[in-house]
């Protein structure tokens, strides 16, 4: 068996183990700094590699060096370009975090209807009778409307668990099918302000496209009920930054739950902010610094597939999560 020349870069550098632990092929692997997803510098290094693993790739002024397959340690491409990919060039990504994001996703709407953290808080022994008999009724799911963007394999982790609490789940999605039934109401683009209107939690699980960028704008935002809940699980951009700091500070919508950001720092000791309003300043807003899937078993599942990957590539077999093959 041919020994596979593998590049990890940046983040990626930090799960060799997990890729080693689980490959049978025989591995040479080179660790590059975040740098090498941007820069030229790298590209001797890069140059006749079988697999290239990084969240981000891009190369101006032209194509960069020769490889084989270009490995996504994630499902969003948004960070890769690619028009700089060699040509023959697979482009593969992964998953393996449904779970976690739909986990994440409940565990957002259970706070906003509990109040379990302010019940938390404000629990004294020495003020027991007061507690007791001040007691404020908090909500419950059961009945509430959950309308996500987007119905691909994270929106139907959450469906799955709403469902289970009672939850009407409505969804738009023009690609996608639901062969399971797990939405009371599948539609398309041109039924997406009507059902924002009955909505009690908006979840955005869409991928940032063209299309999508800006999707929750002030337009779409006004039409939203002002005790409903926008939980963005999928990329910044999907929403108008100013146009929502503007709706949650002004109490038009119930509130936010955040954990994906319009900037994100490019290596370390690169001092940016999150967004340019201070969201997490406002009273009705959950921030959180995009760590939903981030659970201790995310990274085992997902370089376990790359894993299969590239042993695949190296026997000659199909790969997993093909997305793009350049020509």
């Amino acid at each position: 068996m041919s020994v596979m020349k593998i590049a990890m870069i940046g983040e990626a550098c930090k799960h060799k183990e997990e890729l080693t632990k689980q490959c049978a092929a025989a591995l040479e692997v080179m660790e590059l700094p975040a740098e090498a997803a941007y820069s030229s510098e790298y590209d001797p290094q890069i140059a006749g590699s079988d697999v290239v693993i990084t969240l981000k790739y891009r190369r101006t002024g032209g194509k960069g060096p020769g490889f084989r397959v270009l490995q996504v340690p994630g499902a969003g491409l948004d960070g890769i370009d690619r028009s700089s990919l060699p040509a023959g060039c697979v482009l593969c990504n992964v998953y393996e975090h449904q779970i976690p994001i739909a986990e994440y996703v409940m565990t957002a709407m259970l706070e906003c209807e509990l109040r379990f953290s302010e019940m938390r808080r404000r629990f004294d022994p020495h003020r027991w009778e007061s507690l007791y008999y001040s007691r404020v009724p908090h909500g419950e799911l059961h009945t509430k409307t959950l309308v996500m963007i987007g119905f691909g394999g994270i929106a139907r982790e959450i469906a799955r668990r709403a469902k289970a609490f009672g939850m009407r789940v409505t969804a738009v999605d023009k690609y996608a099918k639901d062969p399971d039934g797990l939405a009371d109401l599948l539609a398309g683009d041109d039924e997406m302000d009507g059902m924002l209107r009955e909505a009690d939690y908006v979840v955005l699980a869409c991928p940032l496209t063209p299309e999508t960028a800006g999707i929750m704008n002030a337009e779409r935002l006004s039409v939203m009920k002002k005790s409903a809940v926008l939980i963005n699980v999928s990329r910044g951009p999907l929403v108008m930054e100013a146009d929502l700091y503007a709706a949650l500070r002004e109490g038009r919508i119930g509130g936010a739950v955040l954990d994906v950001w319009w900037r994100y720092p490019k290596k370390r000791n690169d001092e940016v902010t999150p967004a340019n309003f201070p969201f997490e300043s406002l009273e009705n807003v959950i921030c959180t610094p995009h760590s939903c899937a981030w659970t201790r078993e995310l990274m085992w599942r997902r370089y376990g597939v790359i894993a299969e990957n590239i042993e695949s590539l190296s026997n000659g077999k199909p790969l997993r999560n093909v997305v793009d093959h350049k020509n």
